[in-house]
Order: structure tokens, then C-alpha cells, then sequence
């Protein structure tokens, strides 16, 4: 990929919302998308239902984006993301798209096509791959780039679950949780990894998800040390739906009836701070791992924008595509 213009570097995220305005129209968004939420009534059906369910959902969910601030900060991240990933690049320029907020592909599309920039790469921020999210986003890029900027080139990386760069910079971050612990207890934490539920309806027509979130856990626990105890639990599962088992809830009344008293959390399939870690596990989880008679509770920190995140997708870029 050679050419005097920069070739654009598209990180592809879920998004959230930027005020508490916006939590109804991202989750009616968000439920509208039949990749990620096939409503049982149909096609036809599904914005109607999505405007409804969106509208009662919406009280409940504005007062939870209340407590980290009234606003999500999945924005602020990806694009830190974007600019330190392509400041280690060369001749490249960072974009941000969004699935269910702003930005949107078509506004950023337009953008990239204003600026004449003829290539691009196109990296998913989720490391695990699934139809629901990974897939949603590359589907929905791919037909803003039909109608804004066919002529645009581009190359898709679309899973980066066992890239040892990022393993690496995973098992940097647990460790730094580990060293929350009083050194009197650190042997005796509890590693849970908690990853985002899918309905089990995905998992069973094939996708890897749940096979490379184990991988993901399993090389990192390798890096950090298997004398840890560990397991995996997936979070956010909510709805009249069969969904990945185990729950994380389930998993930390588990471990608490089993007499642990030091759990720390590592959100795994997320790479950076947002709603699911700063209020579900750091306000939820902790309150539930106290009742549940966890004496030390810690999450490990995220991803977010630190140096060997950052370095570590920019050698993935490299890898991958060239640059």
C-alpha cells in the first residue's frame, strides 16, 4: 500500500453514548441491528420493537451511565487508540467508526473520501470474533463503503485474539492487578475473566468466539503464571434468551461459597473502559463479590491507551498489512 496520501487506519467499535440524551436513540440503534439481536417477531417487526424495548430500557440505563459520568468514554478511548496505533506507523492517518453512535461509517467515509485518501486498513476492536459484533461492524462498513467511497481499498483484520504482542500487554495488565493485592494474599487470588455473553444461539451455529476468548485467557495465564487459580465467566447477560454459560454472577457466588477472599476481575474481551467495566463490574460485581464474602476485590486495569497495547496493534498492523 504505496501512495503519497496517508493510507487511513479505521478502528471499528461498538460506540456509546455521549450524553444521557443519547442513551434511547443508541439503544434503539443497538437493538435494531438484527446481527447482533434477532427480535422473535421478525424482520418487520424489529424497529418497532427495538423503539419500544429501547424506551423502557432507557430509564434503567441512563441512571447506570449517571454513575460513570453521563456519558460513556468508548469514544475517547478508541480514538487515543487510533492516534497512538498510526503515531507508530508511518504516513498514516486514524479514523474512528462506530456501529451504534457517532461517528458513523457513512460520516467518516465521506471524510476519508474529502481528504483523497485511496487505501485503507480497517481494525475491529474486539480481539474475539463473533457474527454479533465483529461481524455487524465489517458488514455495516462495508455497505457504507458501497454507497459513499467504492473506490476505496482497504484491507480488514478482523480477529487478533493470539497475537502474542497483545497477550503480552494483557498479562502486563493483570499482573498490575495482582500487585493490588496486599503481598500477604497475592498467592491467594482469585483470577476471574470475564468476558461479554452471547446468546448461545451464536456459539452453536459456529462462531469462534468462545474458543478464542479461552485461548486469549489461557496464553495470558501462561505469561502471568499458572499457580493462579482461574476462571473464565461471561457478563451482561440479560433477556428471555439460552446465553453462554457460566454467568459471572453465578461464577463469583460459586467462588465466594468456596471460600475465596481475594477476586480479581479481568475484563477480557474488552480494550478499553467503558460501561460494562466501569459500572457492571466495578460497582455491580464488587458489591455482589462483598456479599458473597470476598474480603479484596480488584479489577485488573484496561487496555485502554497504554504504551504496549498501543505498540503492540501497531505490530499487528505491520504484520498484517504491510505498513
Amino acid at each position: 500500500m504505496s501512495d503519497t496520501k496517508p493510507t487511513a487506519l479505521i478502528l471499528l467499535n461498538m460506540g456509546g453514548p455521549d450524553s444521557l440524551e443519547a442513551v434511547e436513540p443508541f439503544l434503539y440503534n443497538l437493538f435494531s441491528d438484527r446481527e447482533l439481536i434477532q427480535l422473535p417477531a421478525g424482520e418487520l417487526l424489529q424497529k418497532p420493537f427495538a423503539k419500544m424495548i429501547s424506551h423502557f430500557r432507557a430509564k434503567r440505563v441512563v441512571e447506570n451511565y449517571r454513575t460513570i459520568g453521563g456519558k460513556s468514554p468508548l469514544l475517547e478511548w478508541t480514538q487515543k487508540q487510533a492516534e497512538g496505533i498510526a503515531a507508530r506507523l508511518e504516513n498514516v492517518q486514524p479514523y474512528v467508526i462506530m456501529r451504534y453512535w457517532h461517528p458513523f461509517a457513512d460520516d467518516v467515509l465521506a471524510e476519508i473520501k474529502q481528504a483523497g485518501i485511496k487505501q485503507a486498513v480497517v481494525l475491529s476492536m474486539y480481539p474475539h470474533y463473533t457474527g454479533a459484533t465483529t461481524g455487524s461492524s465489517v458488514n455495516d462498513f462495508r455497505r457504507a463503503v458501497d454507497r459513499i467511497y467504492p473506490k476505496l481499498q482497504y484491507r480488514l483484520i478482523k480477529d487478533w485474539y493470539n497475537w502474542p504482542p497483545y497477550l503480552d500487554a494483557l498479562a502486563n495488565r493483570v499482573k498490575e492487578g495482582i500487585e493490588q493485592f496486599h503481598d500477604m494474599v497475592q498467592n491467594e487470588v482469585q483470577i476471574l475473566f470475564s468476558a461479554h455473553a452471547l446468546p448461545q444461539k451464536f456459539i452453536d451455529r459456529g462462531d469462534p468466539y468462545q474458543q478464542q476468548v479461552e485461548t486469549t485467557a489461557s496464553e495470558v495465564m501462561k505469561r502471568v503464571g499458572d499457580h493462579y487459580n482461574w476462571r473464565i465467566a461471561y457478563q451482561s447477560r440479560s433477556g428471555p434468551v439460552k446465553w453462554m454459560a457460566p454467568g459471572t454472577e453465578e461464577m463469583i457466588k460459586w467462588l465466594g461459597a468456596d471460600d475465596h477472599s481475594c477476586l480479581l476481575m479481568v475484563p477480557i474481551s474488552f480494550v478499553s473502559d467503558h460501561i460494562e467495566t466501569l459500572e457492571e463490574i466495578d460497582i455491580g460485581y464488587r458489591n455482589l463479590a462483598a456479599a458473597c464474602g470476598f474480603h479484596h476485590f480488584h479489577r485488573s486495569p484496561s487496555l485502554n491507551a497504554h504504551a504496549d497495547f498501543l505498540g503492540a496493534m501497531a505490530a499487528l498492523v505491520k504484520d498484517r498489512c504491510g505498513l
